[in-house]
């Protein structure tokens, strides 16, 4: 028996996009994000599976809907008896989400966020360096290593 038989449309792990190509679960939640940063206002499911060309099941939206928002990528209201949705971040903020997501899973962050950075190229590591000096007042010159210690006095 096949293994997708009694499935309706829509169910499943992946969906297949047009070419019959299989897609993650990361590419659709882009995609869902991308029509309903679009919109002109909130969404209702049902226009957000319009606008991806009927190319995925009502259920599948929903799903896809539900987890950005247990992710606090989109919001939703009641109106009426449905809920309209609307995009709470952009694609950098899922991206984001995810990276925070896989940090918060760790035990050891320290050794995580260590390993990241070092692994950054030179420009990337520039770049990191004045975010985190915008944000707060850490010195962005290459000075900075971690083991300076604050004068005696």
């Amino acid at each position: 028996m096949d293994r997708g038989a009694g499935r309706r449309a829509g169910e499943g792990r992946h969906e297949r996009d047009p070419r019959g190509r299989r897609r993650g679960q990361g590419e659709l939640e882009a995609q869902v994000l991308s029509v309903l940063r679009l919109s002109p206002g909130p969404a209702t499911a049902a226009w957000v599976q319009e606008r991806l060309d009927g190319d995925l099941a009502y259920t599948t939206v929903m799903t896809i809907l539900s987890r950005l928002l247990a992710k606090g990528a989109v919001t939703r209201e009641r109106l009426g008896r449905a809920f309209v949705w609307q995009a709470a971040s952009d694609e950098a903020g899922l991206a984001a989400l995810r990276m925070r997501r896989v940090l918060d899973g760790e035990t050891d962050r320290e050794a995580v966020l260590a390993s990241f950075v070092t692994a950054l190229s030179p420009d990337d590591e520039r770049l990191l360096r004045g975010l985190l000096h915008e944000a707060s007042d850490i010195p962005a010159g290459p000075e900075v290593t971690g083991t300076e210690q604050a004068p005696e006095g």
